[in-house]
């Protein structure tokens, strides 16, 4: 009885946190928007404007997710509080009932906590698709490789999280790996996720790259920023831009490398680049290019402002050593460890691997709290 008896505790415990939660979600707010926007979707001349209808279908489908979570965690509360009741009822602890009571448990937790998280992004585009440019820095072919590492770590975060992933610019290094790529992951509170990874990002390994086999470290620079769909307030004088088209270059087909369809726009007043060759048509391309340039330098004017210094841009640094957020070592020992919110993982290839949560959940509440995490004895092996 005593391991129920603990694991009552354990959830009585979250009672506060979820109805915190719950209330903080204007669940009954939120039910009645969807039913105003479930009467008008009803509407005979509701698809007239598509550009407005995709905008509220995809408004109903967020709605209706975030009120499925919480309806389901706050259920599954009383669910498990039900099955603890009735083992204590019995008389006598039933194992097997006990270890399915613990996994309830644990996805109850997990789930709360995930959404408590996802409850911190309340920024003015957290819940905005999310566009990174990795950038190879000091190191050569040894960065190449690792702007390739970590392009694939951030696909297979994404691919987990069920987010949509396209490449708008790519360039390939000399002789292995990527000088730099931009790239668009499409899915709910993306940005606000992702935010927490911009910065420079520093590797210590034995390089394949080195005949000597000798200790290298390599850097690699990721920028962040917030698909913003709404043409933002921001004037561009024509005069202050240069255009500039090539062939598109990396994967794609035949078609990509016989036109000249990619594009490149420098805003010469900051010095701004932005590239795009997704598209099929130069024109697209374009048209991609100038709402990235305008969302640059929308984000700039804010930072100029300070309304969204830490939030968007956080601190420009150079891609050298003293510079980075995070540090990746593989040889002599295994360790990620995240310069800011302290948190630290042993299990450098899972990181490699995706498993970015633990480090994104960190920094979302040392960014809230201020607060270090206190790491199990894995971590800071």
């Amino acid at each position: 009885m005593l391991a129920l008896d603990q694991m009552k505790s354990e959830l009585t415990a979250q009672k506060e946190m979820l109805q915190e939660v719950t209330a903080s979600l204007g669940v009954e707010e939120k039910k009645r928007r969807m039913e105003e926007l479930s009467r008008e979707m009803e509407e005979p001349n509701f698809w007239d404007n598509p550009e407005k209808a995709n905008i509220k279908t995809k408004e109903l489908k967020t709605l209706q997710d975030t009120v499925e979570k919480i309806t389901h965690l706050n259920t599954q509360y009383e669910d498990i509080l039900g099955l603890i009741e009735m083992g204590n009822e019995e008389g006598e602890e039933d194992k097997e009932l006990a270890n399915g009571i613990r996994e309830d448990l644990d996805s109850f937790l997990n789930e709360l906590e995930s959404i408590r998280l996802a409850n911190l992004l309340n920024g003015e585009y957290d819940n905005c698709n999310a566009i990174l440019k990795l950038a190879a820095g000091a190191g050569g072919t040894e960065s190449c490789d690792f702007a390739q590492m970590l392009y694939r770590m951030y696909t297979h975060w994404a691919e987990r999280k069920g987010y949509a992933i396209s490449v708008l610019d790519e360039l390939e290094g000399d002789e292995a790996g990527i000088k730099s790529i931009t790239f668009q992951i499409d899915g709910e509170n993306a940005y606000g996720y992702l935010k927490a990874e911009k910065g420079v990002h520093r590797l210590v390994r034995i390089s394949p790259f080195n005949a000597q086999g000798k200790r290298q470290t390599s850097f690699v620079s990721l920028d962040v920023m917030p698909d913003i769909e709404e043409d933002v307030d921001i004037e561009i004088n024509p005069d202050d831009l240069r255009i500039d088209t090539y062939r598109s270059s990396g994967a794609g087909g035949q078609h990509i490398n016989k036109t000249s369809s990619a594009i490149r726009i420098t805003h010469l007043p900051t010095g701004i680049v932005v590239t795009c060759q997704n598209e099929r048509s130069q024109f697209q391309n374009k048209d991609k290019a100038m709402q990235m340039l305008k969302a640059r330098l929308f984000l700039l004017k804010q930072e100029e402002n300070q309304a969204l210094l830490d939030d968007i841009r956080g601190e420009v640094k150079d891609i050298a050593f003293g510079s980075q957020i995070r540090s990746y070592v593989l040889q002599p020992y295994t360790m990620v460890n995240d310069l800011r919110s302290g948190f630290k993982s042993s299990n450098a290839q899972g990181v490699l691997d995706g498993d970015l949560d633990p480090f994104i959940n960190a920094y979302l509440k040392w960014k809230a709290t201020g607060a270090k995490p206190v790491q199990n004895e894995d971590a800071e092996a």
